[in-house]
């Protein structure tokens, strides 16, 4: 059980951090060795890039996780005030409906990967685990936006305050 808690609040937290910093050393060896050394690593761009095309799709499951994903508020400020909180849930039930035909599709890729058997150039590594990025990034996207509809749902009836703006920040 605690396990799960923990899988539930620090999964993509976790990942998001090590690829980060696994990608930073990456980058300071290879800027270590190609102006130091005079030498570059065959490998640390390949492996950088994919490690930040993976950190990218993890990063998208935070976002919804947090519910701070981009949207356009003025938007949203043309429904009346009882209404926005259903045109939300309306909106996250439609990033849901995409994630999964993403899922869906990116399954059809890496399949397609495992058959082909494509390597990576520099590192040798099999491409369908990077091709992997978006079917898994997106699968935990749709679980945390389920997650995001249930919670707006049960807190339907709670008061929100609107925002107010400081100027004294602007």
């Amino acid at each position: 059980m605690k396990l799960l808690q923990w899988l539930d609040e620090k999964l993509e937290m976790t990942i998001c951090i090590t690829l980060m910093s696994i990608l930073s050393v990456v980058l300071a060896i290879q800027v270590f060795f190609r102006y130091v050394m005079g030498d570059s690593l065959s490998w640390s761009e390949e492996l950088s890039r994919y490690m930040f095309v993976w950190l990218v799709y993890i990063g998208i499951a935070y976002g919804c996780k947090v519910m701070r994903h981009i949207k356009i508020d003025a938007g949203l400020y043309l429904f009346p005030k009882n209404a926005r909180k259903y045109v939300v849930i309306i909106g996250d039930i439609i990033f849901l409906c995409f994630a999964l035909v993403i899922v869906y599709y990116a399954y059809g890729l890496v399949v397609k990967q495992i058959k082909i058997g494509q390597l990576s150039p520099a590192m040798q590594i099999p491409m369908w685990i990077v091709y992997a990025a978006p079917m898994v990034g997106f699968a935990l996207t749709a679980i945390r936006q389920l997650q995001t509809i249930i919670f707006r749902v049960k807190h339907l009836g709670d008061e929100e305050k609107e925002p107010e703006i400081d100027l004294k920040n602007l």
